[in-house]
């Protein structure tokens, strides 16, 4: 059985599974979790059975596809229902998405002013005071007398939020205090009641937050391939920040801090679209699909996506589909060449266009890269288009911050450059800028690698190029769509396969030298200090805190002028290994609090910097035309 079996089970379910367990049926989940996955399963319906043993069977009911209570989980053992099994089967399946009905807070009326006609006024959460009727008398006294009217003062989180705040930081410090390896099920069920009392109190960013180190925290400890470390630093740095923030923030920062709980699309009237590209989508979850990349008349880029379960033949499948938008007949593939004329549109906050029944959709005439209004696209300069990039995939940008990730690039091609990852495409961008490019997905079904590899065959032509950021100390790109060798029409990578005849007359492969990173990133020992955040989310702070002296990495880090790492270095090592003693001289626990402060301020610290490195590396300088074509003349 694996995790994909399941049906996804809401967070409240298995937290109040795991609660009701007692002390020594906690101990022994993590083993029952184990060897439930281990055990066939099959599913009937809305219904999934595991044969627990050749007598017990267990059942779990997910009515919408769903478990959303604890009784939809039975089991045959002679101890249910307080049985480990429940709870095990829980902790092993997916985590749901948030329940629709939680949604975000409604904005307060103005004084004098009633709701929307016909709908009752809102009724406070159970538990949380009542706001007291705001008084018209003092602004019209104020206003009589010619003073002007006090402002009212900025939002703040109430007396739940904040103690949802603190459940939410002292369960994220303890997954941080045990590492992967201690993070079992009773911690990760504490995360997970937390984050549900987080979105009953309206705060659904630091909710998912705590869902998305669950889910990674399940993928590390049982080995899927998928996971990285990154992106669990990344989801603890995210929980502990925005847990923190909760009750410092006011005003227009707590609402960034709070979230949404879903994506509105808001209307924008009538658009006329141009396709730029369509990109093959295919996820570690599974999921495949395609989305289709458009531009408006004032060069704003939308997306229309169809990714659903189905790997990556779906995603070559949908290509030949028909966009879900309006009653248009255009493919994925046409429309990216294509144009759009859209009434009734409605778009998200990232550009995504809605299908809902009001929108209607008929083809129009497309453009060209070279003409107007696409060729916008490519007269922004690259540092430009680097700095807006790398601020919509920053780790913690605001996720209603919208933005694009692409970068539309004229470049010449250089050759091939073989690296310690594998090889990869070496071009020169307008201004002087060699840019590494890469394959968005190694799948040979797709055909990135082997175009890419084409077109590394080909030095010297120049093609006009879209790709996707890829944060590093050098320019990196993932290459998604190119102009055609031939200068008639476009190139979409992952889906259409280049000729040796497209390209210019065939020359033996060149392998050039890479270019060393010039820049004030290029020898930064900021590693000294990441490796150390990196290391203590799979071992945990006692790991951190055997390191010892870390004088010499601190010393090393100040001679490059960054004094701020080194301090954050050795204060993180520091607090890791302390621990304190009463008058008997027995230790005291640690202080967990103290360490995870100490931790979420170097991983935001490097965050930032890398980001700072990242953008710098993207400015031209005078000798980068001089050093690319130096390191290639030899190969010729």
């Amino acid at each position: 059985m694996t995790a994909a079996q399941l049906p996804p089970v809401a967070p409240e379910v298995t937290a109040t599974l795991v609660e009701d367990l007692s002390p020594r049926l906690r101990k022994r989940l993590d083993g029952a979790v184990a060897k439930l996955g281990a055990r066939p399963a099959h599913r009937d319906g809305d219904t999934v059975t595991i044969a627990v043993d050749d007598e017990t069977e267990l059942r779990l009911h997910a009515p919408g596809g769903v478990v959303a209570t604890s009784d939809a989980i039975t089991c045959g053992c002679l101890l249910a229902p307080a049985c480990v099994h429940r709870a095990a089967a829980a902790c092993a399946a997916p985590v749901a998405d948030p329940a629709p009905d939680l949604t975000d807070p409604p904005a307060p009326a103005a004084p004098g002013s009633a709701a929307h006609p016909g709908e009752p006024a809102a009724v406070p959460h159970p538990g949380e005071p009542a706001a007291p009727a705001p008084s018209a008398a003092p602004a019209t006294t104020a206003a009589l007398d010619g003073d002007p009217v006090p402002e009212s003062p900025p939002e703040a989180a109430t007396e739940a939020q904040r103690a949802a705040a603190d459940a939410l930081w002292s369960a994220g410090a303890a997954v941080l205090e045990a590492g992967v390896d201690g993070a079992g099920a009773v911690a990760q069920s504490a995360l997970l009641r937390a984050a549900h009392t987080a979105r009953l109190r309206h705060l659904p960013r630091p909710a998912g937050a705590a869902l998305s180190v669950v889910t990674l925290l399940r993928a590390a400890r049982a080995g899927d391939p998928s996971y990285r470390t990154a992106d669990l630093v990344t989801a603890l740095a995210e929980l502990l920040g925005t847990a923190h923030r909760v009750g410092t923030a006011s005003g227009a920062e707590l609402a960034v801090v709070r979230g949404r709980a879903r994506r509105p699309y808001s209307p924008d009237g009538s658009l006329r679209l141009y396709g730029l590209f369509t990109e093959t989508v295919v996820t570690d979850s599974g999921h495949g699909g395609a989305r289709t990349w458009v531009a408006g008349a004032d060069g704003r880029l939308y997306t229309v996506g169809d990714v659903a379960p189905g790997g990556v033949g779906r995603a070559l499948g949908v290509a030949d589909r028909a966009v879900r938008l309006g009653d248009s007949a255009l493919t994925h593939r046409e429309l990216g060449r294509a144009g759009l004329a859209v009434s009734g549109a409605t778009v998200s906050p990232d550009g995504r266009l809605g299908a809902g029944k009001g929108v209607k959709a008929v083809s129009a005439r497309g453009a060209a890269w070279t003409q107007q209004p696409l060729a916008a696209l490519w007269e922004t300069p690259p540092s430009e288009q680097a700095a807006r990039a790398l601020r919509s995939t920053s780790r913690y940008a605001d996720p209603e911050g919208g933005g694009s990730d692409l970068l539309f690039l004229d470049v010449e091609l250089l050759g091939a450059v073989r690296e310690p990852g594998g090889t990869c495409l070496l071009a020169l961008c307008d201004g002087g800028v060699p840019v590494r490019l890469t394959v968005a997905d190694d799948d040979p079904a797709l055909a990135h690698r082997d175009n890419l590899m084409l077109l590394a065959t080909a030095p010297g032509t120049r093609l006009r190029i879209i790709g996707r950021l890829v944060p590093a100390l050098h320019p990196r790109l993932t290459l998604l769509a190119c102009s055609h060798p031939t200068g008639e029409g476009t190139i979409d990578l992952g889906l259409d396969r280049l000729r040796r005849a497209d390209l210019p007359d065939p020359v033996a492969p060149v392998h050039i030298a890479p270019p060393r990173p010039g820049g004030p990133g290029a020898h930064s020992p900021l590693h000294l200090l990441e490796r150390r955040v990196d290391q203590t989310v799979p071992a945990g702070r006692a790991a951190l805190g055997m390191l010892g002296d870390v004088t010499p990495d601190a010393s090393r880090l100040r001679r490059a002028g960054l004094p701020t790492a080194a301090g954050l270095l050795t204060a993180l090592c520091a607090s890791a290994g302390r621990r304190e003693r009463d008058l008997f001289g027995r230790l005291l626990p640690a202080d967990t609090d103290g360490f995870a402060a100490h931790w979420l301020a170097a991983a935001r610290y490097t965050a930032a910097v890398a980001e700072s490195l990242c953008t710098a590396a993207w400015q031209p300088a005078q000798d980068d035309r001089a050093a690319a074509v130096s390191a290639l003349a030899p190969s010729r």
